[in-house]
């Protein structure tokens, strides 16, 4: 019997690696992302002690040098988070395109590998065909030289 052979196979493989590769960018942006969030995660916490710790010392005997200090440390993190969210929002974005070149590679490899399956259902109707044309050939060579 006839064997199979695919002519696209080579790029049916280079679309596996380009898929397997934009999986892989896209899951090294997801991880930085969660990274951007995390850092952002810990600068509203930092934020959020410095102003409770703003809040109690106004509460307390008044001393105006910690007050300044931590009134100051609030604003240079809440600049800091401000560069956080940026970072946050381009990490989204790195993610969002990953994402697309992930489903566009995948969208690839599907296409090819219908016309894999396209072609080998052409190929095993053709091998059908021919097999059948020769048992035909068989079947009309001994009807028409009988032998007994």
């Amino acid at each position: 019997m006839a064997k199979f052979i695919y002519k696209m196979e080579n790029i049916l493989g280079i679309k596996y690696k380009l898929e397997d590769q934009a999986k892989t960018s896209y899951g090294i942006a997801r991880k930085k992302l969660m990274k951007e969030e995390e850092r952002l995660s810990e600068l509203i916490t930092r934020l959020e002690e410095y102003q409770d710790k703003g809040k109690e010392l106004r509460m307390q005997k008044l001393d105006i040098m910690k007050l300044k200090e931590y009134t100051e440390a609030s604003e240079i993190v809440k600049e800091e988070i401000k560069l956080q969210e940026l970072a946050v929002k381009k990490a989204e974005q790195q993610v969002e395109l990953a994402r697309e070149r992930l489903n566009a590679a995948m969208l690839e490899r599907k296409t090819h590998e219908k016309l894999k399956e396209n072609a080998k259902e052409v190929f095993f109707l053709e091998v059908a065909s021919g097999e059948r044309k020769e048992i035909d050939e068989l079947v009309s060579f001994r009807y028409n030289n009988p032998t007994n």
